[in-house]
């Protein structure tokens, strides 16, 4: 089966850059993409200082639904948003005081690569903080999700006016063009034995993913294999045993809840997904999460993203005042959003 490998370089432009990350692009581009990706074959997507999040994440969320091996290679430099002091990674045109609306959320990586299967996931990661991620990083660990295999490394600031150059990144892919790929862990090792004068001083990543009796992996194997109303039955008896033993305001049966609406959403039922983030953006609000909580943003973007790919206008007339009233209570971070809704909704009033 072929892989899939997305690399992605970004850093702010002018004086808010601490890494030149884009730097390392040029030497990943001369790998072969199957020497990357450890498969026979790989499709290789490329980001570039890419400008905005939202077409970042479109990119990863096609890099996350292909099936097979997924590597994928990040280089930048991370930010605290001030809002919610949640790591970022900076783009283009980021700056301190736009890092909610400029940047790419961590946690939207993670929640992307959340039903890929236990093992199918690798990120290769050569990240710099800026002063306040940094003394952050030390007591909140940044979380890549608990599927994935992580190896990297977090580099702190630059002294003053300087700006770091991704050695780390760039020993990867000298090893790379070899045309020999290593296990990611002994791939690991010899980059920072390239990078031996810097390692010291930097946190070092190098996870492994847990065993496969996890139901995530039985489940990410039958939507694979196109049984996706096996896999919604195997989810749908994990959230009912989370509802018994936990109420339907738990953690776990809102983590249940949401697997489900994205089963429905690779089962091309838009309807059923939408309606389901709906009910658990409902209720995490409900269950006092504040309406600016990623959980709660992402629940009503992913709401948003199926209503618009609903093609029944009685569906999407019933579903989308539900909607608007989120929007109006969760804006989220894409300007206009509520606008578009309450828009949608005038023209869909007037059709048949």
């Amino acid at each position: 089966m072929p892989g899939t490998v997305l690399l992605l370089a970004a850093s702010p432009m002018g004086k808010g850059r601490l890494v030149e990350a884009a730097s390392v692009l040029p030497v990943l581009a001369a790998v072969a993409p199957a020497v990357l990706s450890g498969t026979d074959t790989a499709n290789v997507v490329e980001l570039a200082d890419p400008l905005e999040p939202q077409a970042v994440l479109t990119r990863l969320r096609a890099a996350a639904a292909a099936p097979g091996p997924l590597t994928v290679f990040v280089t930048g430099q991370l930010q605290l948003d001030r809002r919610q002091r949640l790591p970022h990674l900076a783009l283009a045109r980021t700056t301190p005081a736009s890092v909610r609306y400029t940047a790419l959320p961590w946690h939207w990586i993670r929640e992307e690569l959340r039903l890929r299967p236990s093992g199918a996931t690798t990120l290769v990661l050569d990240l710099h903080a800026d002063a306040e991620t940094w003394q952050q990083l030390a007591a909140q660990p940044l979380d890549c999700g608990r599927n994935n295999t992580v190896h990297g490394r977090i580099a702190p600031p630059p002294p003053r006016r300087g700006i770091a150059q991704p050695s780390y990144m760039k020993a990867v892919a000298t090893l790379l063009r070899s045309g020999h790929r290593p296990p990611p862990a002994e791939l690991h090792q010899q980059a920072l034995v390239r990078i031996a004068d810097e390692a010291p001083g930097n946190i070092l990543l190098s996870t492994r993913t847990p065993p496969t009796g996890d139901p995530h992996s039985a489940i990410s194997a039958a939507v694979a294999a196109g049984r996706h109303t096996d896999a919604d039955a195997l989810a749908a008896r994990w959230e009912h045993a989370a509802l018994r033993a936990h109420g339907p305001g738990s953690q776990d049966a809102l983590h249940w809840a949401e697997v489900r609406a994205d089963l429905a959403m690779f089962a091309g039922d838009p309807v059923r997904s939408c309606r389901t983030w709906l009910t658990v953006a409902s209720a995490r609000l409900a269950a006092g999460q504040p309406p600016d909580a990623p959980a709660v943003e992402a629940a009503v973007d992913r709401a948003h993203h199926q209503w618009g790919r609903i093609e029944d206008t009685a569906h999407a007339r019933e579903l989308g005042p539900a909607l608007a009233e989120l929007r109006l209570r969760v804006p989220g971070r894409r300007q206009g959003a509520l606008d578009h809704v309450q828009q949608q909704l005038r023209q869909l009033q007037t059709q048949g």
